[in-house]
């Protein structure tokens, strides 16, 4: 490779998904990076996530017809949304806030927000993919959702509604047309939307190792250890403190997904980043022949068919970083998979996982500079689509970081619409 030693030099903290498209775009313009996490790159959900890339996903999860409805989900003890007695108080601060930006016009700021990062999503994954050799990662394959019925599908008109609104193809089937798609689907389901512009990875976590392995032979130095500060000198973050030693840089990115906001509330950032928690089944040889995802609406459960098996991945817990998993959680997808498809072989090997999804009150990522701190940069919060939006919020924070005009403005994203700062001493310094 060509002498690099004078180019800019970023540090970014996370080797999931996110943390990787931010070091292939900057690496992409020949800045010298260095990537730290004390796992696997790709590891957690990363790995863990349903496969899906929903570019239609305009909807945040904070809607009126869903916050009305979540007393009713709370209550059910196999329902999708779970808060575990002990953790209400915790949790109680960011219920809040979600309540919040559940209003008429939040909701349609933040719609139009997704909107804009989305609608490239999966051209951008086609590209870098296709860049590394592996574009057989990424397939068009379209999205199925279904319902028992229209009572069903009723509770969540709102989101149908803005996806029409932002000009989605939409198709709606009867069962029989459900069935000509995915003819293993059971006879619960007996209405469904299929998008067919939406996308899949076949393999998560391989297109996470794909990535990791191009940025390696191109020069990106991985280094394995636990970030546990950032260190700042007057007004600029100049380098991370870590189990084993420092590493100073020109630039320091949080990538650092569910972790992100521990790693700065010691430079006074309060964000409210909970994890809600997600789970997944992946069944080899299950017996079911996918072409596509398939949401059972009723119930925000994927199953998505890839590489390894059958994958059956949803439901939305809360319980913070430490608590192991729920077993309950687990059997529920068992429970649902049976239903989504009566065929499921009873047989099939199954692996079970439990990951953290770092969510936003808002339904929004953090993306962009801090406006306090010089050479500091986020890129985290990503919620339930952090492997739809990874390419195109790090190509947008690449771009942001050269000085170059983004393609979008990075205003809706920015920690301050939180009031996320307890103290902003002094000026901001230039980037």
């Amino acid at each position: 490779m060509s002498d690099d030693s004078q180019a800019p030099q970023a540090i970014v903290i996370g080797a999931g998904i996110v943390g990787l498209y931010t070091a292939y775009y900057l690496r992409q313009a020949g800045w010298r990076v260095q990537v730290i996490d004390h796992g696997e790159p790709g590891m957690g959900c990363s790995a863990g996530n349903a496969g899906a890339l929903s570019t239609a996903s305009v909807a945040p999860l904070g809607l009126p017809g869903v916050v009305r409805q979540a007393p009713r989900m709370l209550l059910d003890p196999d329902g999708p949304l779970s808060v575990p007695p002990h953790y209400w108080l915790a949790a109680a601060p960011w219920l809040l806030r979600f309540v919040r930006a559940s209003s008429p016009e939040q909701v349609a700021a933040i719609s139009h927000a997704l909107k804009q990062l989305l609608a490239p999503a999966i051209q951008h994954h086609q590209q870098a993919m296709q860049d590394l050799g592996e574009s057989a990662l990424i397939q068009t394959t379209g999205q199925l959702h279904v319902y028992p019925d229209e009572k069903a599908a009723e509770k969540d008109s709102g989101g149908w509604a803005l996806r029409r609104q932002h000009g989605m193809h939409i198709e709606k089937l009867n069962q029989e047309q459900i069935r000509d798609l995915e003819p293993q689907v059971g006879p619960h389901y007996r209405l469904g939307y299929f998008m067919p512009d939406q996308g899949m990875v076949v393999n998560p976590l391989r297109q996470a190792q794909v990535l990791a392995a191009g940025l390696a032979a191109r020069g990106v130095d991985f280094v394995r250890d636990r970030v546990t500060a950032l260190q700042a000198e007057g007004r600029r973050v100049t380098g991370v403190a870590c189990t084993q030693g420092t590493h100073k840089a020109d630039h320091i990115v949080v990538c650092a997904g569910a972790w992100s906001a521990g790693l700065l509330k010691g430079l006074g950032y309060r964000i409210p980043l909970e994890t809600q928690r997600g789970y997944h089944l992946t069944l080899a040889h299950s017996g079911i022949e996918l072409r596509r995802p398939v949401v059972a609406a009723d119930r925000k459960i994927f199953a998505t068919p890839m590489e390894p098996g059958l994958r059956l991945a949803g439901t939305v817990e809360f319980g913070g970083l430490e608590r192991g998993p729920t077993a309950r959680r687990v059997a529920l997808l068992q429970k649902y998979g049976k239903l989504i498809f009566p065929d499921l072989n009873p047989a099939a090997k199954a692996t079970s996982w439990m990951g953290h999804r770092p969510c936003l009150p808002d339904s929004l990522p953090i993306l962009g500079p801090a406006q306090s701190f010089g050479g500091l940069w986020f890129n985290f919060g990503h919620g339930h689509l952090g492997l739809t939006l990874s390419a195109v919020s790090g190509e947008l924070l690449a771009r942001a970081m050269q000085g170059l005009p983004p393609a979008i403005g990075l205003a809706p994203y920015a920690p301050e619409r939180f009031g996320a700062q307890a103290q902003a001493l002094g000026r901001p310094q230039s980037h």
